[in-house]
């Protein structure tokens, strides 16, 4: 398994190329991560290679996952997760609702989507809270349920847009561990986005910068 990038390279229809193209290996199990100064387009980035580029914006090169050209195809149909700054869990359902929410469809019957959503959560620090606000949970807690609701979706690669960003001091490492330590049980490639070195130095992985074209890119 892995996540391949070939000379990738993202343009919009005012600011043309945003960055220099972008080759890059990411192994299962392993985490990558890019860095750059803000605007560069390193959320962007990330966006292309899930799918999800908004109007305006065109991508060049291609994107292998396990040896898979998933380029041209719908982000639905790519297997690739993304975890962003905010948890985003649903404020309307519960805790275990929410984590229930990343199962995949073919995972039929309710005792085995509750007994998988229990491991899941017993896996997060977080056993007996299926039935909790999320507004109710601390922002270590949030951030390990987001991460769990997405590795419930069995991704086939992930990608952490400024994952940790929003924590505070303590906590940032306590998440971070976790994080990549359920990637490398999972063997899932990770490529990660960030402004912090510290959380590149955590990886123990390749470091890239993401050289853009001028002081507007966004």
């Amino acid at each position: 398994m892995s996540l391949d990038l070939e000379a990738l390279c993202i343009r919009s229809a005012t600011d043309g190329a945003l960055f220099a193209p972008l080759t890059l290996h990411v192994p299962a199990g392993g985490v990558v991560t890019v860095m750059g100064p803000s605007g560069v387009g390193k959320s962007t980035l990330l966006d292309g290679i899930g799918g999800h580029l908004a109007h305006g914006f065109r991508l060049s090169g291609r994107v292998m996952l396990n040896g898979r050209d998933v380029t041209h195809l719908p982000a639905e149909a790519r297997r690739i997760g993304l975890m962003f700054q905010d948890p985003l869990l649903f404020p309307h359902l519960s805790l275990g609702d929410n984590l229930a929410f990343g199962l995949p469809p073919a995972l039929r019957g309710q005792a085995i989507r509750r007994a998988t959503v229990e491991e899941a959560l017993g896996q997060s620090g977080l056993s007996g809270l299926h039935d909790r606000d999320p507004a109710t949970l601390s922002g270590g807690q949030r951030a390990r349920a987001a991460l769990m609701r997405s590795l419930l979706a069995a991704p086939e690669a992930l990608l952490l847009d400024e994952p940790f960003s929003k924590l505070d001091a303590g906590l940032r490492d306590e998440v971070r561990r976790f994080a990549f330590a359920h990637v490398k049980s999972r063997v899932i490639p990770t490529l990660m986005v960030t402004h912090d070195p510290e959380d590149a130095a955590a990886t123990g992985g390749e470091v890239v910068e993401l050289k853009g074209y001028g002081p507007n890119q966004t």
